[in-house]
């Protein structure tokens, strides 16, 4: 079973969550066709929903459901996602997202920021509605470092960094999202869970190490892309190498990085009750493990 099967057959687990935002997240969607009909079917297209699913399947494994102002909550955190994808492939030049054409191709690159945009200030308003103060925070200051993560990128390119420097910026780009995610629920119910943000967190950075990783080599049939070294990003494999040649040196000492952040998060939820929904998160973490 390939790793599109297992993650579907963990994603089951949530099905009926991950629909209930699905569907409320594209009811706030209000704006000119043909632009909105898009904007609907690229928030509907099949996605692997990670972060809301995550966060599911965490706080369901504590208390055995979630109810649906938790859920709307996690919406805000798929419509940040979306808009950074939209602005990901505007600076991409990239065709395709989710088996669509991506809005700046289709409409192009001005209303494809505008699109973005307007999927953030969709976000706020839903945040404001729900007016939890402590949430409100907490995501105004992660899509604060998202930016900082990408601008911080721009101005390395072409540069060999260090890897705390790889590491807070996948913290940046990418984990401070999945942290987000994990607490939601619980600031929603006015309380705290460390357990749920250093899961976040080390979930989070193994992620991007693994995509990073897979965009160098892959550990299936197909090719990988490798535009990162292109475009003057340089990653875990390179830093390791020293060298944008011989990044192949690197990936050893990468797939050990990767693999300490996820026993990191492995360890998080280690005494945790055995159910259903903790072996959907022990799962995934078996998923992105590189061998």
């Amino acid at each position: 079973m390939n790793f599109e099967n297992k993650y579907n057959n963990i994603k089951q687990l949530a099905s009926g969550e991950i629909k209930f935002i699905e569907e409320y997240m594209v009811q706030y969607m209000n704006t000119t066709e043909p632009l909105n009909t898009h904007l609907i079917n690229f928030l509907t297209a099949p996605s692997k929903r990670i972060r809301p699913l995550l966060s599911i399947l965490f706080y369901k494994s504590m208390y055995g459901k979630i109810n649906e102002k938790q859920l709307k909550a996690l919406s805000v955190i798929e419509l940040i996602h979306s808009a950074s994808l939209i602005h990901d492939d505007i600076i991409d030049e990239s065709d395709t997202r989710r088996g669509l054409k991506t809005l700046s191709n289709q409409f192009g690159n001005k209303l494809g920021v505008i699109s973005g945009d307007y999927l953030l200030s969709t976000a706020m308003k839903i945040l404001t509605e729900i007016g939890v103060i402590t949430l409100i925070d907490m995501i105004s200051d992660t899509m604060n470092k998202m930016c900082i993560g990408e601008i911080d990128q721009n101005f390395t390119r072409f540069k060999i960094g260090t890897i705390e420097d790889y590491i807070e910026k996948s913290k940046n780009k990418t984990a401070y999202l999945f942290e987000t995610a994990l607490v939601t629920p619980f600031l929603i119910n006015n309380s705290k869970n460390d357990i749920a943000s250093n899961f976040g967190l080390n979930a989070g950075i193994a992620f991007q190490i693994r995509d990073d990783l897979l965009n160098l080599i892959q550990n299936d049939n197909s090719k990988p892309t490798r535009n990162d070294i292109k475009d003057g990003i340089y990653n875990a494999p390179v830093i390791y190498s020293g060298s944008t040649e011989n990044y192949i040196a690197g990936v050893e000492k990468t797939k050990d990085l990767l693999n300490n952040y996820i026993n990191n998060a492995t360890l998080e939820i280690k005494g945790f009750e055995q159910n259903e929904y903790t072996k959907g998160l022990e799962d995934f973490l078996e998923l992105l493990k590189y061998e």
